[in-house]
Formats: C-alpha cells, structure tokens, sequence
C-alpha cells in the first residue's frame, strides 16, 4: 500500500474553504482511493469500542461528527444502530454517506462556528478522523458538548501529533467540571500491513461523558 496525495493535503489543509475544496474533489473517490487502499480502519474501529462502551444503547440518538462518506455510519449499522445522524462541513461528502441508507438525516455545518442543531439533542456523539492535522482542534469541544444531552456519552479520535499543539490536554483539564469518567485508549489508524509515511499514524480515542448538571 502507497500514500496517497490526498492526504498530506488534508493534513495541511488552513481554512473552511480549503476543507470544501479538497472534500469535494475527494468524495466519490475518498472510499476506494484512501480508505480502501491505505487500509484505513480507524472508523471502524472507533465504532466497535462506542458499539461495546459502557452506557451505550443501541435505541439512543447518535450524531456521526465530521461523517465524511459515512465510514463509522457503515460500522455503526453493523453493530445494530439505526437512530444515526451524520454532519460535516462537505456536501459531497455527505451525499456519499447518504447513498449507503445508513443515516436518518445529513447535517452539513461547520464545527468551529454554531452547528444548525438544538442544544442537548444528542445521546451519544461519535468522531473518526475528525480531530487531526489540518482539520479541527479542542474549539470545538464546547459546541459538540452544547448539542449532547446531560448525561451524553462521546466517543471522539484525536491524532496524537495534534493532541498538545491544537490544545485537547488543556482543554480536557478545562472541561473538568462538565464532563467525567474521562479515559483514553489508543488506536493505530491503518491496518498493520500498510506502508507510506503514515502507515504508523495512531491516536487516542477519548471516552467521556457529560455531566449530568
């Protein structure tokens, strides 16, 4: 397996704009081109520690943070949920998501600004591959957390090269009082016979929830 170019220009991605423009050319390819090709499983895996979570119900509202063309939705229906919505900034990549009938809704919005979604909707939240280079840092913790209802469980991947510098240690400590039961677990995001400069890439996948009050 070789890298891909898409790649390194996703993780240098610097602006909204330049996030549409590359998820709108990479959408009808994204699936075949990268995640088959590269072996990339941190979607599904991701999916299969949520789907085993403690206080993790199959009846409960789930929201697919930063669903692309719906890896983790494909997983998730697997594992038996279907009360599964996706948002990401990409219209493209989301019409790919909703062609596999896994989502009841697509939700297209920008996790840096005001999500188009009313506070303590969801029960559970669920991210792959969204907290990483060039993507979205801590800021947008406290919006994911608006739209979760007490008592929501998350269930987020965070590259760990972007764990320091984009602020998610700061930003747990500083949530300390709105969310609990925080713990870490680590993920590799490729398969182990994969090669290219990001064969090794890995991460944590932090498991919280919110506070009650």
């Amino acid at each position: 397996m070789t890298d891909k170019p898409e790649l390194d220009a996703a993780y240098g991605l610097q602006s909204v704009e330049d996030n549409r423009r590359l998820y709108a050319a990479w959408a009808q390819t994204y699936d075949c081109d990268f995640a088959d090709h590269m072996g990339y499983v941190l979607p599904a895996r991701v999916a299969d520690i949520f789907a085993t979570a403690a206080g993790v119900v199959k009846t409960g509202r789930v929201l697919d943070v930063g669903a692309g063309t719906g890896l983790v939705g494909q997983r998730l229906a697997f594992h038996g949920f279907a009360r599964v919505d996706g948002v990401d900034i990409s219209s493209e990549m989301l019409a790919v998501a909703a062609s596999k009938g896994c989502y009841n809704s697509m939700i297209e919005g920008d996790l840096l600004g005001c999500l188009p979604i009313a506070a303590d909707t969801y029960d559970f939240i669920i991210s792959a591959g969204t907290f990483t280079h060039g993507h979205v840092g801590a800021e947008a913790l406290d919006e994911i957390l608006r739209i979760a209802r007490p008592g929501a469980i998350f269930c987020l991947s965070i590259n760990s090269a972007h764990f320091t510098t984009a602020g998610f240690a700061v930003a747990f400590e500083r949530l300390a009082g709105r969310i609990e039961g925080l713990e870490f677990c680590p993920v590799q995001f490729y398969l182990e016979s994969a090669t290219g400069p990001h064969a090794n890439d890995h991460g944590v996948i932090a498991l919280f929830s919110k506070c009650m009050t």
